[in-house]
């Protein structure tokens, strides 16, 4: 405004001087000169005969007179221009001042949304807070499960308008809490379900493979539909508590019964991405989770059966009433049999059990009179139609008996359909799997969309979207330049994505060498490589059971990333990034050799920005398989428009078939149609051959939602919505 007003002070300074048009004033003033000659002309034919000093004063008062005028004309000239100029830096500085106002409103409309959405996020951890708060004092015995029930409605009834009421909850004792649970006006319930999960990983807890970001991707999405989502995990040593929010101890022991007694554990809540999360610290069996690792050891059953039971008596006592208790694999496929033969008339009579198997390779055997350590009946449960194993038939098996005794059974498999899954896939459990058919779903894993997404990656040089794909070249030329190729947009560029070092396959990385067009450039990510080390100082019946189970012990686990850039000209170069594998190393100091080139660069750091930059700027992606709940590698590069191609070593060809029967996932049909069927030399083919098509087809891609929010969730939530029929 300090500008506007100086530009408008300066116009009416100016304005003393005609407005009119130049033109004009330039006729006005030609005449006026025309006028003051004739006048001095007729003077001077009329005075002939005065004195030649009055003649010499008419000229010189004619030579004034002109220069007078000119002078008057300069000047109105010239402000004239200042005013047309001035005028341009008046809608200049008012163009420059309409642009700051709307870029100061968009600004306050950002951080009234921020605002919004941490206001949000607070009144959702805080309800979620005061449900645990209700779980403690059932614990502590100020509150009967009947009350603590009536106020878990109220509160999940009414749960966006707690925020009013119980703003100070974490300033208030128990009691004080209690004294104003119970002037809650009660609402009614919603529709949503309220699911426990019990498992061993959770991220950013702790976390050893892909069951950690399902549980909490699937529990964000599950919340984000309005559902209540809790978790219970073991208090293992190595959790990373830095993103848990409001964690406090229990002021009152669990006691939970195990190998004939009863046992105190330390109970403790808190909250992550929303989600209420409590962690069961044993007392007396302490060096259960008092450990480095989270498996691997011989006393693994035990470990994980006492916490199955810890988590059910404690379900039990604090007087909850889940819809769905919520397991995965055999470390918690015991709740199973432990609900429905002792717990489900605790006052659980409306709950059900959902079991998810990431995997059917590991499933723990054991002696059948180690079921009596939870107080399970050996007899009764080591029979054929229960957890009898079908093939080593004096022992038990753990993750059969979930699958006998839940109601539903979730099987996470992106590509292959159920029958597939049985009959190939089932690791021995077939029978079992067959007799159950009718309970076995299929869901796919997801990812999550918030940190992967091109639309708003803080990792690329340029955002783009489905919409509006131009910042993907520019992505490209970026990841060019910074690995050291040639930059031509033109030319295709391929990622590659492992998982471990245990699937550098020098075969198919040979292959990929041979079978690749000259003109293509690829680049290989290795990421999160594990080392393993047998169980050798065990008995040899449990390194048969451990490898049976995929039990390895996992020595140490390292965040690094591995660049192989393919030298398909002179200048480029075999890139190694992060490795500190002694035998990563040697695998790609020979393929080096293998392949005779010498322009090998080593660069040891870990790089996110690179991994991100890698999916943005390639074309294709090759993948180990299809189904990749680990690094879900083929659904980020769909999201970022890079078509994911299989690779197999099988006769030098990169196929993948995708199983095309009934009951398969969304995912897998559309893999299945679009990019199952190629080759890497097929895909090139048609992205030479066919570029306006294959554009159209990574664009339908793009749009697709293969998120946690989307098909996996909904598959629970049909599950869920099945079980409460039951």
């Amino acid at each position: 405004m300090k500008m506007e007003s100086i530009i408008n002070s300066t116009i009416l300074s100016l304005a003393c001087f005609p407005k009119s048009n130049p033109s004009i004033h330039h006729q006005k003033t030609v005449k006026a000169r025309r006028t003051v000659c004739c006048s001095l002309s007729s003077s001077s034919s009329s005075s002939s005969k005065n004195s030649n000093s009055e003649g010499d004063a008419n000229g010189l008062l004619k030579e004034e007179e002109e220069e007078k005028y000119n002078d008057i004309w300069l000047l109105f000239k010239e402000a004239q221009q200042n005013i047309l100029y001035l005028n341009k830096l008046r809608l200049v500085a008012v163009e420059e001042l309409n642009k700051a106002n709307r870029e100061k409103q968009l600004l306050l409309d950002k951080i009234q949304q921020l605002e919004a959405v941490n206001k949000l996020g607070n009144e959702q951890s805080l309800w979620r807070e005061l449900l645990l708060r209700i779980d403690s004092m059932v614990l502590t015995g100020l509150i009967d499960s009947a009350e603590a029930s009536g106020m878990r409605k109220a509160v999940m009834g009414n749960k966006f308008s707690v925020a009013l009421v119980f703003f100070d909850i974490r300033q208030k004792t128990d009691a004080e809490l209690l004294a104003q649970l119970r002037h809650f006006s009660v609402g009614s319930r919603k529709n949503g379900f309220h699911i426990i999960q019990i498992c061993t990983e959770m991220e950013p807890l702790v976390s050893v493979g892909s069951l950690s970001s399902y549980v909490t991707g699937l529990s964000k999405a599950l919340q984000k539909k309005g559902h209540i989502v809790e978790v219970i995990l073991p208090k293992y040593a190595c959790l990373d508590l830095t993103e848990m929010q409001g964690l406090r101890e229990i002021e009152a022991e669990l006691y939970s019964y195990f190998n004939g007694q009863l046992h105190g554990n330390r109970i403790w809540t808190g909250i992550v991405h929303g989600i209420g999360v409590t962690l069961i610290q044993p007392l007396y069996y302490s060096s259960f989770f008092d450990r480095e690792r989270v498996y691997g050891y011989s006393d693994d059953f035990e470990r994980f059966t006492y916490f199955s039971r810890a988590s059910l008596d404690y379900i039990a006592k604090s007087g909850k009433q889940p819809d769905v208790l919520h397991i995965h694999n055999w470390e918690t496929a015991i709740v199973g049999p432990l609900f429905w033969d002792i717990f489900v008339k605790q006052g659980l009579g409306g709950t059900r059990v959902l079991l998810t198997c990431h995997g059917f390779d590991s499933q723990c055997l054991e002696q059948p009179d180690k079921l009596a350590l939870c107080g399970l009946d050996p007899a009764r449960l080591h029979r054929p139609d229960r957890l009898q194993d079908h093939t080593m038939t004096h022992l038990v098996n753990i993750l059969k008996g979930g699958l006998v005794y839940s109601n539903k059974v979730v099987m996470v498999q992106s590509i292959y359909s159920k029958e597939r899954i049985i009959n190939s896939f089932s690791h021995g459990l077939e029978p079992t799997l067959a007799i159950h058919k009718d309970k076995l779903l299929v869901s796919p894993c997801g990812f999550d969309n918030s940190t992967w997404d091109p639309s708003k990656d803080k990792f690329l040089p340029k955002n783009y979207s489905a919409d509006d794909l131009k910042g993907k070249s520019i992505c490209k030329v970026a990841l060019q330049q910074q690995l050291g190729l040639s930059k031509n947009s033109s030319t295709v560029l391929v990622g590659c994505i492992s998982t471990e070092s245990l699937d550098f396959d020098l075969n198919n990385q040979k292959a990929v060498w041979n079978a690749t067009p000259k003109s293509v450039q690829v680049c290989t990510c290795f990421w999160d490589l594990y080392f393993f080390e047998e169980n050798t100082g065990l008995s040899a019946e449990y390194r048969r059971n451990s490898l049976l189970a995929g039990e390895m012990r996992v020595l140490k686990k390292v965040t690094r990333t591995v660049i192989l850039n393919f030298p398909w000209q002179p200048h480029e170069s075999f890139i190694f990034m992060g490795s500190k594998a002694t035998s990563a190393d040697g695998a790609l100091e020979y393929l080096k050799k293998e392949l005779k080139d010498e322009t090998v660069r080593f660069i040891n750091k870990y790089d996110e920005a690179l991994l991100h930059l890698i999916f943005a700027g390639s074309d294709i992606i090759l993948c180990q398989s299809f189904h990749d709940p680990l690094l879900q590698v083929p659904l980020k590069a769909l999201k970022y428009g890079a078509a994911p191609v299989a690779v197999t070593s099988n006769e030098n060809k990169f196929r993948h078939f995708v199983d095309r029967e009934q009951e398969t996932t969304r995912f897998s049909r559309f893999i299945s149609s679009t990019f199952g069927y190629l080759s890497l030399s097929q895909a090139v083919d048609e992205i030479k051959n066919s570029p306006s098509k294959w554009k159209q087809k990574m664009v339908d891609a793009m749009a697709k939602d293969f998120s946690w929010n989307a098909e996996c969730c909904d598959v629970h939530v049909s599950a869920y919505t099945a079980l409460k029929s039951l």
